[in-house]
């Protein structure tokens, strides 16, 4: 079937994050501005130069068995639950493809994780040190592959059309669901379970991106950590979790009689060819990603109502995205109400295009942007090229057609932009 006339639409969403177990607590969090960042209470966190991170909400332990759950990294673990309540809010049977709702020839999954097993691999790497070879896990391998979450995930709903694992540091989950829309437009399926997750809360990513000088060490406040375009902003909190979305053909969810949330309308992706950790100062990739979006799609600059903001809490990355914003769409920014959910999840990496782009599609569903916590004292240069929404959720238009961007940028200068809108 030809790209240009397939309508994606979305059909379900599942999350796990810092501030639920499922997506409608992780809503509830998000609109009241709470947030999911706290100290770290494991024995190893006492020597680290940052003691907070954005854990898990609720443990996988109390929703997969036990017996499951020690042959599953914790990344796939996160992955499957946020992907079982995906599944059944689109209204699946868990075995679809055996009853005959979904082919499962044309069901693809596109799960990605910038990191992988890495919590498998480092403890596995312990295990081998302190207790000898035959003390390490048979399931090691299955377990620290980065297409671990993916493959778990197909197997779940017993996918054939094609089961994929893109691998691009914090843009992965924005640009698995990029992937799944050229999957579905392109006729390789008809149903697709996307998104992203990540588990790297571990004692060696906090050193690691603590002695880059990338996360925020504001210890004694961790709810307060993560402040996007504050003038105090000093860092990204790490986060973990998961966040899966149901895409499928316009056509297909309107035979099955499917509730829609949303469409998704298109991607915008480029690269900054600049550095392997620094953004490009003026924000040239982002730019480059969200005119690929205009030029690709029918997306119309006044519809757009909504941004979800890449919005990591840093120096640098926190205005660039809003400079691109300005220099792409111009004055039409002035009416775009821009939210860094960050600020309460923290920052999942591989998982934060999935969490994201559920907040998205249920700011459009719901017409209402979240708001971005802790900003005291906006920075002028945030302040002067984008309307951010501060202190309280803010209501979108309730009359019309109204779309939404989620941006996701990534260490390698990766860029995608995301653009969905209400039926």
């Amino acid at each position: 079937m030809s790209s240009t006339n397939r309508t994606v639409v979305v059909t379900g969403i599942g999350a796990t994050t810092p501030l639920g177990g499922d997506a409608a607590t992780t809503w509830e969090g998000l609109v009241a501005g709470r947030s999911g960042v706290r100290p770290l209470t494991q024995d190893w966190a006492a020597e680290q130069a940052v003691r907070i991170a954005a854990q898990i909400a609720v443990e996988p332990t109390e929703v997969i068995p036990r017996p499951q759950a020690r042959r599953l990294d914790r990344s796939a673990q996160f992955a499957l639950i946020a992907a079982k309540e995906a599944w059944a809010d689109a209204g699946f049977e868990e075995k679809a493809t055996e009853n005959g709702e979904v082919d499962p020839a044309r069901l693809g999954a596109v799960i990605a994780s910038g990191i992988g097993g890495v919590t498998t691999l480092l403890d596995q790497y312990d295990v081998l040190k302190e207790k000898g070879v035959r003390r390490v896990s048979p399931h090691t391998v299955p377990m620290l592959m980065p297409n671990g979450p993916s493959a778990n995930v197909g197997l779940l709903v017993g996918a054939r059309a094609g089961v994929h694992t893109p691998v691009s540091a914090c843009a992965s989950g924005a640009e698995a669901i990029g992937y799944a829309v050229e999957m579905i437009r392109t006729g390789r399926a008809d149903v697709v379970v996307a998104g992203g997750t990540e588990a790297a809360i571990h004692p060696l990513p906090i050193a690691a991106f603590g002695n880059m000088m990338a996360m925020s060490k504001n210890n004694e406040d961790p709810e307060g950590a993560s402040r996007p375009y504050d003038t105090a902003r000093d860092g990204f909190v790490l986060g973990e979790g998961a966040g899966v979305i149901v895409l499928e053909s316009a056509e297909h969810a309107a035979k099955r009689g499917a509730r829609v949330y949303a469409e998704v309308v298109g991607q915008g992706i480029s690269a900054d060819g600049h550095d392997i950790v620094q953004p490009e100062p003026e924000g040239r990739g982002i730019s480059d990603a969200l005119r690929h979006l205009l030029a690709s799609t029918d997306l119309d600059p006044a519809e757009i109502v909504h941004v979800n903001a890449h919005a990591t809490s840093t120096p640098a990355g926190d205005v660039a995205e809003l400079k691109a914003l300005r220099k792409v769409f111009g004055d039409d920014t002035d009416h775009m109400a821009v939210s860094g959910t960050k600020s309460m999840t923290g920052h999942l990496l591989g998982g934060a295009g999935g969490v994201e782009s559920v907040a998205t599609i249920l700011a459009l569903y719901h017409r209402i942007a979240p708001p971005t916590i802790n900003i005291e004292n906006i920075d002028p240069e945030a302040e002067a090229n984008a309307d951010v929404v501060r202190g309280e959720a803010r209501k979108l238009p309730v009359e019309g057609r109204i779309a939404a961007l989620n941006d996701s940028f990534g260490f390698g200068g990766h860029n995608v932009v995301l653009a969905f809108r209400t039926i």
